[in-house]
């Protein structure tokens, strides 16, 4: 892992590292046909983290699930580091809401985040190396023998985090992560996704239904609108790179930044967004 002390830059200032470009989705079933994803079009830096919020049923889902090479789009492009997205990549990790479906209840702790280091073909060395790093990376080191359902949800959360870090991805991608756990767990966890996001300088793309959440995080925030999604708006988060839960959440900015990306939410959700042609 690459654990220099990362000072995140903002887009423009590095390569991009994720691309996409004009991505559409329509569902063909039987006789109608449902255009899920318009035209979207936005790109992450290299080590950047974006947060993507947008109403109900706006196809967030279906996005990560064509940017992670788990779907084929009608139309468009995917690129990671400058490589189409075709098949699920090798320089991607994945981790979904439903963590308790994502880990498998019969192995340990450490079975589970090696599981795709074996995939990988890494010798034993480097998995138990890696392993061991990102336990501790999400304070799980006293758990790796322990089973996932004898862990509160919290926790196997930070398994499945554990495991997609492991992997050293180049682009980390999280579908409403923290929708399923509690509030102070979700506090705790955002905190650690800002803390390893900085000390491995992973890019991230950060997906959630939480405005609060999606200002606390991200360096920007795009906001879709509703279906046929469009990027509706690209929001930059001019808060302090340190945040905590407390100071950046009474920061004047953070509410006003919170108002905009609300009013843009409430306007995806009128549908007054004029369709692209």
């Amino acid at each position: 892992m690459n654990h220099q002390n990362h000072q995140p830059n903002h887009q423009g200032e590095r390569p991009a590292m994720l691309k996409v470009t004009g991505l559409q989705k329509i569902y063909n079933g039987g006789a109608t046909a449902v255009e899920a994803v318009r035209d979207l079009t936005f790109e992450l830096a290299e080590g950047e983290l974006v947060c993507l919020v947008g109403p109900s049923g706006c196809g967030k889902t279906t996005l990560l699930k064509c940017i992670a090479g788990l779907m084929a789009p009608t139309g468009g492009t995917v690129e990671l580091a400058d490589r189409p997205v075709l098949a699920p990549p090798p320089g991607m990790a994945v981790v979904f809401q439903e963590y308790g479906r994502s880990l498998f209840a019969w192995m340990s702790v450490r079975d589970n985040v090696e599981l795709p280091l074996k995939e990988k073909k890494l010798p034993k060395a480097r998995r138990t190396e890696l392993v061991t790093e990102s336990l501790e990376a999400v304070g799980l080191t006293g758990f790796a023998d322990s089973y996932p359902w004898q862990l509160s949800g919290g926790m196997q959360q930070r398994v499945a985090i554990a495991r997609a870090i492991a992997y050293e991805p180049q682009v980390l991608l999280m579908d409403e992560p923290f929708a399923a756990v509690d509030a102070q767990t979700r506090a705790d966890l955002e905190d650690l996704v800002r803390e390893i996001w900085q000390r491995l300088g992973v890019t991230v793309l950060f997906v959630t239904h939480d405005i609060d959440e999606a200002v606390y995080l991200g360096e920007r925030v795009l906001v879709l609108s509703n279906s046929p999604t469009v990027v509706q708006d690209d929001i930059t988060v001019d808060l302090p790179v340190e945040r905590d839960q407390l100071t950046t959440r009474q920061d004047e900015r953070f509410t006003d930044l919170r108002a905009r990306v609300y009013a843009q939410i409430q306007r995806a959700k009128r549908g007054t967004d004029q369709p692209v042609a």
